[in-house]
């Protein structure tokens, strides 16, 4: 079912604005029109990583008029995978004004305003107010709820994505949709899973081209939302599988017992980040990746265990570990194979997972079992620079 268009369209196009956007001009559906609602709208794209790199990109191109970003990370090497608006030369560099630069070269029609700032309970609404939509694209359910929590409240509409390895998905959300078609992502997800449970794409990876497959069809709702053409994604989640090359739909119905929203809340407690378990489990049985290195050089008798993956302990591995994966110690399995006669130290990639290990092996009787806070990745920068990083 169509929607009314989101923001009524600006005075005029240029003449060169009707030369750059002519591919839209000639199209029935958009014409005049609706290229003056994408110059007159204002959008917010929450992150400038993997689905935030094409969205921006594609907003840009299409002639959406002031764009938005929020993002306080800089550029990274293993970024540039899939982060398409950052190149070599933008390593180091703020990932906002790395995204503002590019649009510059797509259209320098485009106005962009940087929020080189934690998204919070405490700025969001701030943020979110003076734009007519925001597009979704973190990786992280704390933000995700607070990105919901904040739309409702302000009766924003957003597109929201979503990738993993070889899958993505994708909606649209708005609570104060006419018609009475209002749905948030509490309705699709009413609670956050238990933590540790669903790996991040930091922990899990992600097909670098999969970001432009979601960020396009994103860019698409987006477009369709400003102008009020087409059916968007309003009550329905989208699930692409890249490597079975399907979409599928799948109907979402609002949820008659989701509490109401009135106020923005901790997402990370809500959340629950790392587990309560693994919070006091780490307390006080953390060490560095230097005081590994002593207990190493010292020759004392401990047994060095990598909760990672298989595939990740073929990038990189700490010398002298052994790789047990989490699972395989959540589950008790791996309980027989550990000495009851020396110290056990569980390392990750940065420390989250192991903490969790840490907690089922202290449960089980491995009372001196400690973790490397920061992981492989802090053993890297502060012990081993010569290694590589994931």
């Amino acid at each position: 079912m169509a929607l009314p268009p989101l923001v009524e369209p600006a005075a005029e196009l240029t003449k060169e604005e009707v030369a750059r956007y002519s591919r839209h001009l000639i199209i029935p559906d958009v014409g005049v029109d609706g290229q003056k609602r994408l110059k007159n709208a204002k959008v917010l794209v929450v992150g400038a990583g993997g689905l935030g790199s094409p969205a921006l990109l594609y907003l840009a191109a299409a002639g959406v008029g002031t764009l938005g970003v929020v993002d306080f990370d800089i550029v990274d090497e293993s970024n540039l995978q899939r982060q398409v608006i950052h190149g070599q030369s933008d390593v180091g560099k703020p990932k906002a004004e790395s995204a503002r630069d590019s649009v510059a070269e797509i259209n320098p029609f485009v106005k962009v305003n940087l929020h080189q700032v934690h998204l919070n309970s405490e700025n969001a609404l701030d943020i979110f107010r003076d734009y007519d939509l925001i597009l979704d694209g973190t990786d992280n359910f704390a933000t995700r709820y607070l990105v919901n929590d904040a739309a409702v409240l302000l009766g924003k509409p957003y597109v929201w994505g979503s990738i993993f390895r070889f899958e993505g998905q994708v909606s649209v959300f708005w609570d104060d949709a006419p018609g009475g078609q209002g749905l948030n992502y509490r309705d699709l997800y009413p609670e956050p899973p238990p933590p540790g449970m669903v790996p991040s794409c930091a922990e899990g990876g992600v097909l670098g081209v999969l970001c432009a497959s979601i960020g396009s069809i994103m860019v698409t709702e987006a477009i369709k939302l400003l102008t009020g053409i087409g059916d968007p994604l309003l009550g329905r989640l989208m699930v692409y599988d890249a490597l079975d090359m399907t979409y599928r739909t799948i109907k979402i119905r609002k949820d008659p017992e989701s509490p109401k929203i009135t106020e923005l809340i901790d997402y990370d407690a809500f959340c629950g980040v790392v587990s309560t378990d693994a919070q006091e489990a780490a307390a006080g049985s953390t060490i560095t990746p230097l005081e590994l290195k002593h207990k190493q050089d010292a020759g004392e008798n401990f047994l060095l265990v990598d909760v990672r993956e298989p595939h990740e302990f073929e990038i990189v591995r700490i010398p002298g570990s052994v790789l047990i994966p989490k699972d395989r110690i959540l589950s008790g399995e791996a309980f027989a194979e550990l000495p009851q006669d020396k110290q056990i130290v569980l390392h990750c990639k940065s420390g989250a997972r192991s903490a969790e290990a840490l907690a089922a092996l202290h449960k089980a009787g491995f009372s001196d079992a400690v973790h490397v806070g920061g992981g492989v990745l802090s053993w890297a920068r502060e012990v081993d620079p010569s290694l590589p990083t994931y």
